[in-house]
């Protein structure tokens, strides 16, 4: 009985048995199997001779039972391990072993932190133009950036996820010899009968194509209603402007969806370098545009707007264009299920997104009621905070997809190394940023102002910014675990019972501290994220008992 698991994993691990089979996606080598073989070295005499059978009998006879070579003197049996918390530190300890395993989380980790850093970079080069327009356009373009953010982390950060989890589960099970091929119909070109058919994909691809019409028809047709909601004033000198590039962003939300879940796809492939060719391709283009159609054509902040919507379309057309030469992306056999699947999972990741984005808004409006200083100080130490965080945000994708091949493969010894390697990353990720921030943050803070008040707050916030680095990355990690395995109910009641007593917390010492006060309810809410991670890895509840009970098996 499978116990814990969706019936997703059920199907997945009833079929990892079958033989290994060779696919595009993967250029390292085969996935370990899960199963054990024990050889035996045979003599050059042969299987009938006597000086073997005579030398195996002496072997048997002087070899103690298994059970008696692991007793103690007391007759208890040590266990190996049992404590996985115990496991990642004798593994620290013994410094960090860059087996295949640490290398395969490098090599999609670093390419992917570079795609996540990329695009706040061009955010900043599309501020750097537009602030040449004037402040109220500047101003407008980060209210409606600020909108479209909201409604885009909302819906289609639970659909990467996802996509990034089946995908990688399909994938393993493709790879373990499931022979997709035969589901095809005799209507598809020859060429296409090569190519890998991955239900997951197609219905994360529908599936997006149709949040992306629904998010630019709400966006644009309601772009007056958001700016209302956002405070904006009809007289206000941002009113028009911010409608405008709200208007236009709209039409670019398609395009962004559509990546996102072909960007889960390659994830769940362990391709983060296909993305990152991409995203950079992208936003080369609109760095390109954006002082030819804002200046040359003088299209002003609209030019701004089309700009990064060309660039939108640009990523999501390489990136299809890419899939397309491996799977097919639309799938002959339409499967319901899949569609539930996805939207029972978008719904509880929906949930968990929603408390996260409640808890930092609360965090953001408790500064804000400091006065301009405290909030321009606060806004340095976030962005600062954040920024770093794409480091530990990309070991999490690597944990995702590798966690989901070794699951859904039943390699539950791989998968539990996987665990291991990631945290042990994460941890000394995050104590480097921290000693790095403790150090530089004083420099970085002058990237954002000048203003000797402002940076004096910055500075208070040091301890939190810096201190809170380990906390941030083993959370963060954790998360990706939580993907790995498909555990998406924990992870989104976990986070909503976080949520709220950190809004709690917040609400009851903000007033009384200031600033002191939110950043001690930040901190509460990463340590409770990492508390709860730590409860449910140790409990080994739903899907963790079959990633445990192997290696509980076999210490006994």
């Amino acid at each position: 009985m499978a116990i814990g698991l969706s019936p997703h994993h059920r199907f997945l691990t009833s079929v990892s048995r079958l033989p290994s089979n060779h696919h595009p996606f993967y250029s390292s080598s085969a996935p370990r199997s899960g199963c054990r073989v024990r050889c035996s070295a045979r003599s050059k005499a042969g299987p009938e001779s006597p000086d073997v059978k005579q030398n195996a009998a002496a072997v048997r006879s002087s070899s103690p039972e298994p059970r008696a070579e692991v007793k103690k003197a007391g007759g208890a049996t040590p266990t190996k391990s049992l404590n996985w918390v115990d496991r990642v530190l004798e593994s620290s300890r013994d410094g960090f072993r860059f087996s295949e395993i640490g290398l395969e989380v490098l090599s999609i980790a670093l390419p992917a932190a570079l795609a996540l850093a990329a695009d706040p970079i061009t955010s900043l080069v599309d501020s750097a133009f537009v602030g040449h327009l004037g402040s109220s356009e500047l101003a407008a373009v980060g209210v409606s950036v600020s909108v479209f953010n909201l409604v885009s982390k909302l819906f289609n950060v639970p659909l990467l996820n996802i996509t990034t989890s089946f995908v990688a589960e399909e994938q393993a099970v493709a790879n373990n010899g499931s022979d997709d091929y035969r589901q095809l119909g005799d209507g598809f070109a020859e060429e296409q009968k090569t190519k890998k058919l991955l239900p997951s994909l197609s219905t994360s691809l529908a599936l997006a194509t149709g949040i992306g019409i629904a998010e630019s028809i709400a966006l644009s047709a309601g772009s007056g209603f958001w700016i209302n909601l956002m405070g904006i004033s009809v007289d206000s000198p941002i009113r028009i402007p911010a409608e405008q590039f709200l208007y236009l962003r709209a039409f670019g939300a398609p395009a962004i969806v559509v990546a996102l879940a072909a960007q889960g796809a390659f994830r769940g492939f362990k391709d983060t370098k296909t993305p990152l060719y991409a995203i950079v391709a992208g936003n080369l283009l609109n760095a390109f545009l954006d002082p030819i159609l804002i200046f040359l054509f003088d299209l002003g902040i609209g030019g701004a707007a089309a700009a990064t919507v060309t660039s939108e379309y640009l990523i999501a057309l390489v990136l299809l264009w890419k899939l397309n030469d491996e799977v097919l992306l639309i799938s002959p056999n339409f499967d319901g299920r899949k569609v539930i699947q996805y939207l029972k999972s978008g719904g509880l990741l929906i949930g968990r997104t929603l408390a996260v984005l409640v808890t930092m808004t609360l965090a953001t409006s408790m500064a804000a009621r400091r006065g301009p200083i405290p909030m321009a100080g606060y806004q340095i130490c976030t962005q600062v905070w954040l920024t770093v965080s794409l480091l530990t945000d990309a070991l999490a994708i690597a944990g995702q997809a590798l966690l989901a091949r070794g699951y859904s493969q039943g390699d539950y010894e791989q998968a539990r190394e996987v665990i291991y390697i990631v945290l042990q990353i994460g941890v000394a990720t995050g104590v480097a940023l921290a000693v790095i921030l403790f150090v530089g943050f004083g420099a970085f803070s002058r990237l954002f102002s000048t203003d000797s008040e402002v940076l004096e707050i910055a500075l208070s916030g040091i301890l939190f910014v810096a201190g809170s680095q380990p906390i941030n990355a083993v959370a963060f990690v954790i998360d990706g675990l939580y993907y790995g395995v498909s555990d998406f109910g924990y992870a989104a009641y976990s986070m909503v019972f976080v949520g709220v007593v950190s809004s709690a917390f917040l609400l009851a010492t903000a007033p009384m501290f200031g600033l002191a006060g939110v950043w001690a309810g930040l901190f509460l809410f990463m340590t409770l994220r990492v508390v709860a991670g730590i409860w449910r890895l140790g409990t080994k509840g739903g899907p963790w008992k079959r990633i445990w009970s192997e290696a509980e098996q076999g210490s006994d």
